[in-house]
């Protein structure tokens, strides 16, 4: 009885990580390692990923379509529940976003700093 009980609640849990696994829709350009790079460890950060190749003016349209102000623009953008994400935002800031809900439009890390997710140099390593 005891063994049933814990594996129900093992199946449950299994589940409920199952659903709360976000899905990441990923616009970037053709070719931009980076952007392949941050994809890669927002899927090792748990995240569903669907990666979009698109050509640079398309994906100057997504941006202007999602509402990013040229001051907050990276290499990539991303959608996520509702939010956008753009550039390399480490996957702890997206969780906690996911998961508080904030009236936002989403985060962004302007540019492409040296050491945040994706663009990792040597020693300099972005959080997790």
């Amino acid at each position: 009885m005891l063994q049933r009980l814990a594996f129900a609640l093992l199946l449950l849990l299994g589940t409920v990580g199952l659903v709360q696994a976000a899905e990441v829709d990923v616009y970037r350009a053709e070719g931009c390692d980076c952007c392949g790079k941050w994809a890669e460890y927002l899927k090792q950060n748990g995240f569903k990923v669907r990666v979009h190749n698109l050509t640079p003016k398309r994906l100057a349209r997504v941006k202007t379509e999602a509402g990013v102000p040229e001051q907050y623009a990276s290499c990539h953008t991303a959608k996520v529940a509702g939010y956008i994400i753009e550039g390399h935002v480490p996957a702890d800031d997206i969780k906690r976003l996911l998961k508080e809900r904030p009236t936002a439009i989403g985060l962004s890390v302007p540019d492409m700093p040296i050491g945040s997710p994706g663009m990792e140099d040597g020693d300099k390593k972005g959080s997790s």
